[in-house]
């Protein structure tokens, strides 16, 4: 896993305000994760994301899509899912609650 700051490292104002960036989004996301077998976090213009659909499509998989903005648009709430991820890109793909990764990563799981 990636390097991040211990949490005795980060003050309690810094705390609260981590905990509760788009904390809502973060919830209905973790919920969707949860519930759904397959589920992509993407972005509007993205054809990587469109990639990724397209490949689920194409073996007849249903999915849960949750898009939010495109590259000018609702990069904050992007932003913080990147941050809850881990995961530096979009699309995000989730299977049985696990991330999967990007559309290459999805492909290599699921030729």
């Amino acid at each position: 896993m990636r390097n991040i700051l211990n949490e005795t490292q980060v003050l309690a104002g810094a705390q609260l305000a981590i905990e509760n960036n788009h904390k809502d989004l973060i919830l209905e996301l973790a919920q969707m994760i949860n519930q759904y077998e397959w589920v992509i976090i993407g972005m509007k213009q993205n054809p990587v994301v469109k990639k990724a659909r397209k490949h689920l499509e194409a073996k007849a998989i249903s999915y849960q899509y949750a898009e939010y903005g495109s590259y000018f648009s609702q990069w904050q709430a992007r932003l913080a899912i990147k941050l809850w991820t881990g995961w530096p890109t979009f699309p995000q793909v989730f299977h049985k609650g696990k991330l999967v990764g990007g559309a290459a990563d999805l492909i290599k799981y699921l030729p």
